[in-house]
């Protein structure tokens, strides 16, 4: 019996094999913003995700495949579906516990590695120094557990991690939220979001 979430993980992740060639095939997908690909994520999913913003689909993390079907739900589906607006970011703080519990569990562990890389994003979202130390800590550990071939690859998802962490060192947040939700920036800040790579 096929399990409810496999359309989900099989549009995000596809069918290859190798951790490049689902990076090659999906990376658009994952790190894109396309207006095509945002209307797809609500029509196929935006039923999913509202019932996993609200609290529901609990049943799901009782399994590794599972679990990470709805940290994708809460994470990384509100900001294509209710791209900038605040409710982009409503499924963080239930993201970043449900990852803890899981990770707890050794649920991460069980995932292949291209997989965990999404896991672990939950944390680089979080706008706290000491959870960014542990998403940087844990790319670090899965960077080093990869084979020469993929070691490219994984470096990169570490340099973006180390990239997230420094900007919540220096700031305490992340200064291109600031217009979605209604933040107001400071003079530093203004002069950061005008650099050439400062928006994630």
């Amino acid at each position: 019996m096929t399990a409810p979430w496999q359309p989900l993980l099989q549009w995000w992740f596809g069918t290859c094999e190798s951790a490049q060639a689902v990076a090659a095939d999906k990376g658009r997908l994952w790190f894109g913003k396309h207006d095509s690909q945002d209307r797809e994520a609500l029509t196929r999913f935006g039923d999913w995700v509202e019932q996993a913003l609200a609290g529901g689909l609990t049943d799901w993390a009782q399994r590794p495949d599972g679990w990470l079907a709805l940290v994708l739900l809460l994470d990384q589906l509100p900001r294509m579906i209710h791209r900038d607006s605040p409710k982009s970011f409503s499924g963080d703080l239930r993201a970043q516990s449900l990852v803890a519990q899981g990770i707890a569990a050794d649920f991460d562990r069980q995932l292949p590695p291209i997989q965990r890389v999404f896991i672990y994003l939950v944390f680089e979202h979080c706008e706290n120094l000491a959870v960014q130390n542990e998403a940087v800590s844990r790319y670090i550990e899965l960077l080093a557990q990869q084979p020469e071939a993929d070691r490219a690859l994984f470096a990169d998802y570490l340099d973006y991690a180390e990239k997230h962490q420094r900007v919540i060192a220096r700031f305490g947040r992340f200064p291109h939220r600031n217009a979605v939700l209604g933040r107001e920036s400071t003079v530093e800040e203004l002069e950061f979001l005008s650099e050439p790579g400062s928006r994630f």
